[in-house]
């Protein structure tokens, strides 16, 4: 802290008095921590403020040298470590001594030892403080940032560090007696809050050819992109589109490419995916990735440059998503499949000249990432055409077959399945899009030639470790249930060339045939997986099968006992979640599909008892279910045996399928809230809410539809037999004539109808009209009422004679309302009050004389007694005369 002395010192030396006796010339001017002091752990801080004065002083002689012994004091206090509470102004100090740095280059060590404090811990006096002076933190952090538009090397390292250290929080050298540590990512949210991530990212413009800068900047971008918060500022300040566009900058440590990779890809996981897309989809960025990925595919060889390779490969498969991105005008596309198929296909491209792929984990994800992007880019329809030049079906089919032991590359067992299921789930995708490509290649022989393999006895132990391969470890089912995805992708493709060439191949008799080697060998441990097979083998018949009777009969008998199979399952496991329900619903298109329409099937069916099992399934009452059922019900009722099945089923208690059917009919009803009476009749059929004048003329259009389109037709016959000239014979023409005329007679009818609901609301708005000026009438009326009572209240209270009249008024209509003629033994009242001077009605003021001590027995009367003995007479209770009346007691003088 300051002292009188000191103070009395500066000012002497201001003023330019210099005196070399006084005893005060040795007193600093500011107070320091002395050797005494450090010793003991004490910290003194500096009177900032004083000194913040001193540097915004100018224009004096020797004042440069003066203010960086005072900066040189501040760093030496402030050795272990800068208080919050003191941070604002610090950094104030800092702050001025940058902005002497270009006048004055002597401050660059000034401000870089101030910046170098940065990196110490911050300490805090009370457990408050790191809330009380959150502001000040976060403003003071982000003027770091700003700092970095000084051309200094030096100095923008420096920052680069301190930042860096933010993430590497130290314990202080020495403990400061009422001081602790902040907690350690303290500095971190306030770098967070102050937004230092954004003007870090401005700074790389500045660092076009300083290698070195550049690369502790990306360092700094990279450890502030571990959080959310700066991932979405960086994103904004479009940090993605300006790293990636410096991929390839000239960079012999390697560093640049690995940091910028790495931000890359903390921005797509921790920011909006879909706003960092859109930044690299552009040209530019395009290009200069695809120049990393072949050099680094082409020339990377350590584990290191495998590693990179990959990641900028996912990077760019991410991008591929967007159809905006200009893939294939980069010439990345193009690439991307050379890279994908040079092993497979022979090609005499510079590019792959020479190149070979190992065994390496790296270069087996390699594979399967361009298996993928593969996939990606196939949903752009302009690739197509570069699908085919690349040949990607045929290399693909290079793993449609069962494992060889000489292969080009010497995958390990493990590895060649998992890229064999992935080409295989890659040719699902592609080869719909290449029918052509996909014949040429003879695909359907061989997916049918490796789907005998996959149901052959062959001892093959595949591993099933993959994503691909789940549920197949031990067995071929992972191999038969991509094969069998890829035949129903083609299948459905509806195109009658690839139909018609796997039906000559017996597709339809080997997919019957698989799927009853699976039932003869139940497997529970993979059931969800044989049920996905088998929905697929009743996909692919239904494919092949619909609307070919030559085909519903090659399908014949078998395939209707694998049908009748599987409608026996137990209803119950429809519930289990492990696909039953999409087999069933396999099941029926193909009852649809291969069944209807083909009378030897149909008929075997009914011998099954098909229809019974249908009507099972419709009994259970599942919705999503009722609608095919009852459509395949319909189609099988053009046969003339199925009305006896049907009316010989039985459900359960001896339910029939008559009560069946209007059970579902009623519970149809029910949720179209369709309204009945007690009776069951429909009480609305019309009697729709919300609807105006305009919508019930419609709705008589709606209602008289049909007959409007009947009429049409025969209208239309009419008018074409006029102008053929034909002349129908006598009972036809008056056929047609009374037809002619009752349509007419139906419009004439909705016509009229629409007339009379037109002028019902006509009339009903009139009517509406006369009610509503009706009481705009009797409003005006209760209105002037009011105000005439009000006037008349008035001039009673301010006009005496008007008063005095108006009371014999009132008297006079009292005595009016009077009986004249009283009845015998009644009892008068007076209900007027003497001497009240006012007209206005009073309270309810009634005199009332007590009632006699006979009537009610005097005070000691015995109530209950009384009401036990009522008398014979009415009126009000009396004593019995067998209670003696007692006089009041008069009241006794003291003698």
């Amino acid at each position: 802290m300051w002292t009188e002395e000191a103070g009395a010192t500066a000012e002497a030396q201001e003023s330019g008095i210099r005196n070399k006796s006084s005893s005060f010339s040795q007193i600093p001017v500011v107070g320091v921590v002395t050797e005494d002091d450090e010793a003991q752990g004490v910290f003194k801080p500096m009177d900032l403020n004083r000194v913040i004065k001193l540097l915004e002083e100018t224009d004096k002689d020797g004042l440069e040298e003066k203010q960086l012994k005072f900066v040189k004091k501040l760093v030496q206090c402030y050795q272990n470590g800068l208080p919050l509470r003191d941070l604002a102004q610090i950094f104030k100090i800092l702050n001025l001594c940058a902005g002497k740095i270009k006048n004055q280059p002597h401050f660059i060590e000034s401000a870089y030892d101030i910046i170098k404090l940065c990196g110490l811990p911050f300490l805090k006096k009370k457990v408050s403080d790191e809330i009380t002076y959150a502001e000040d933190t976060a403003n003071s952090i982000a003027l770091l940032g700003d700092l970095m538009k000084i051309p200094s090397s030096e100095l923008r390292i420096q920052i680069c560090k301190c930042i860096v250290d933010f993430y590497h929080a130290e314990p202080p050298k020495k403990h400061i007696p009422g001081y602790q540590q902040a907690s350690s990512s303290y500095k971190i949210q306030m770098a967070e809050v102050g937004g230092l991530a954004k003007t870090m990212v401005q700074s790389m413009t500045l660092l076009e050819n300083q290698l070195v800068e550049k690369l502790w900047v990306l360092k700094v971008l990279q450890h502030l992109s571990t959080s959310e918060v700066n991932c979405t500022i960086m994103m904004k300040a479009q940090a993605a589109s300006g790293i990636c566009t410096h991929l390839n900058d000239p960079d012999p440590s390697g560093q640049l490419l690995f940091r910028s990779s790495e931000i890359l890809w903390n921005l797509l996981e921790k920011s909006s995916k879909e706003e960092v897309i859109q930044q690299l989809s552009n040209l530019e960025c395009l290009l200069a990735l695809k120049e990393v990925f072949k050099n680094l595919f082409m020339r990377g060889f350590s584990h290191y440059d495998r590693q990179l390779r990959n990641d900028i490969l996912v990077i760019t498969t991410i991008i591929a998503q967007n159809p905006e991105a200009p893939m294939i005008e980069c010439g990345f596309t193009k690439d991307l499949i050379l890279f994908a198929t040079f092993n497979e296909v022979k090609s005499q491209n510079l590019l792959v000249k020479g190149l070979k792929l190992s065994n390496s984990y790296e270069d087996f994800e390699l594979k399967k990432l361009l298996f993928n992007v593969i996939v990606i880019l196939c949903k752009d329809l302009p690739t197509v055409q570069l699908l085919i030049d690349g040949q990607v079906i045929l290399a693909l089919f290079t793993y449609v077959k069962k494992p060889e032991k000489q292969k080009i590359i010497d995958w390990s067992a493990a590895q060649y399945e998992e890229l064999q299921l992935h080409a295989i789930a890659t040719l699902s995708s592609v080869a719909p899009l290449l029918i052509e490509e996909y014949m040429s290649c003879q695909g359907n022989a061989r997916v049918l030639a490796f789907l005998e393999w996959c149901e052959s006895e062959d001892p093959f132990f595949s591993h099933g470790n993959s994503f691909h391969g789940t549920g197949g470890r031990g067995n071929k089912f992972a191999q038969m249930r991509y094969s069998l995805r890829l035949l129903r992708a083609m299948v459905y493709l509806e195109d009658e060339t690839v139909n018609k060439d796997l039906c000559e191949k017996g597709t339809i008799q080997q997919m019957i045939g698989i799927f009853k080697n699976i039932i003869s060998k139940p497997n529970e441990k993979e059931e969800a997986i044989v049920l996905e097979i088998q929905s697929d083998i009743l996909l692919i018949l239904s494919g092949l099968c619909e609307n070919h009777i030559q085909r519903k009969e090659i399908f014949g008998t078998e395939g209707v006992d694998i049908v009748l199979h599987v409608m026996k399952t137990d209803p119950r496991k429809l519930q289990s979640g492990l696909g039953y329900n999409v087999l069933l619903f396999s099941t029926l298109d193909s009852i649809w599909c291969c069944i209807l329409g083909c009378y030897p099937s149909e008929d075997y069916f009914l011998e099954k008892e098909g229809i019974f099992l249908l009507l099972d399934l419709l009994a259970l009452n599942q919705k999503k279910f009722c609608n095919l059922i009852l459509g395949i019900m319909v189609e099988f009722c053009d046969n003339p045996k199925t009305a006896a099945h049907v009316n010989a089923w039985q459900g359960k208690k001896d339910q029939t399928a008559a009560s069946l059917l209007i059970k579902l009919w009623r519970k149809e009803e029910k949720e179209l809230g369709v309204k009945r009476d007690k009776n069951r009749k429909i009480i609305d059929f019309e009697n729709l809410p919300g609807l105006s004048a305009e919508d019930f003329v419609t709705l008589c259009i709606i209602h008289r539809y049909l007959d409007f389109k009947i009429g049409e037709i025969w209208n239309e016959i009419y008018e074409e037999i006029k102008l053929e000239k034909l002349r129908p014979v006598t009972t036809d023409k008056k056929a047609l004539e009374a037809i002619i005329t009752a349509s007419e007679n139906i419009g004439k009818m909705v016509a009229s109808l629409q007339s009379e609901i037109i002028e019902s609301q006509a009339r009903q708005d009139v009517q509406n009209e006369q009610k509503v000026y009706a009481k705009i009438q009797a409003t005006h009326k209760q209105r002037e009422l009011a105000n005439k009572s009000w006037e008349n209240f008035l001039a009673r209270t301010s006009n005496a004679k008007t008063l005095k009249k108006a009371k014999r008024l009132q008297e006079k209509a009292i005595e009016a309302s009077r009986h004249h003629k009283r009845p015998q033994n009644a009892i008068f009242h007076q209900t007027d009050i003497k001497g009240l001077n006012t007209t206005v009605p009073s309270g309810g003021v009634v005199t009332v004389e007590s009632t006699p001590a006979r009537l009610v027995g005097g005070p000691l009367a015995d109530t209950d007694i009384a009401l036990k003995k009522l008398p014979i007479r009415g009126g009000a209770l009396q004593r019995v005369k067998a209670v003696k009346i007692v006089d009041t007691p008069k009241k006794s003088i003291p003698t």
